[in-house]
């Protein structure tokens, strides 16, 4: 079984506690998984270092957009994206992932070997569905979201109950 990665989150006991002593104890730092950490909140944005693919699979659909820097002009049209329309991409159970850091290698950079700025959907079962070397938007994905056989039966299920 493969280690779980995770990430540090603050979580403090209560403003009193804090305001009579000005102490956090330790206590008060809990470690959440990288899927502990998205379902507490969904707008999250993962650096690649961070998280594994693994831990989402069957869980959530990662979206990991690849640029050698975090100032190439791709990258941040790419994220201004995304982020305007989050919510669409919360209801279709996505997960945001960056990785602008070529030196490092990332286990998720080692597989998906991108060249320069690349996007890069995978589904829920953990396989690569699209992949694209300039920004793609939202309205974009969420089409080739929902033509997923999996995303059908969610819409399927959703209406049924």
């Amino acid at each position: 079984m493969r280690p779980t990665r995770r990430l540090t989150a603050f979580a403090f006991l209560g403003t009193a506690l804090t305001a009579t002593t000005g102490l956090a104890t330790d206590a008060s730092v809990t470690e959440l998984t990288a899927v502990e950490a998205w379902e507490a909140d969904r707008t999250t944005v993962f650096d690649a270092a961070d998280v594994d693919l693994a831990d989402f699979q069957w869980i959530a659909r990662p979206i990991v957009v690849f640029a050698d820097t975090d100032a190439n002009p791709a990258f941040q049209e790419q994220l201004d994206l995304l982020q305007a329309r989050i919510d669409e991409l919360v209801a279709r159970d996505v997960v945001l992932i960056t990785d602008t850091n070529p030196t490092e290698r990332s286990e998720i950079r080692t597989s998906l070997r991108p060249r320069g700025f690349m996007l890069t959907l995978i589904g829920k079962d953990g396989g690569v569905k699209l992949r694209k070397p300039f920004p793609w938007n939202v309205r974009e994905l969420s089409r080739s979201i929902d033509k997923m056989p999996m995303r059908q039966r969610e819409i399927r299920d959703s209406v049924s109950n």
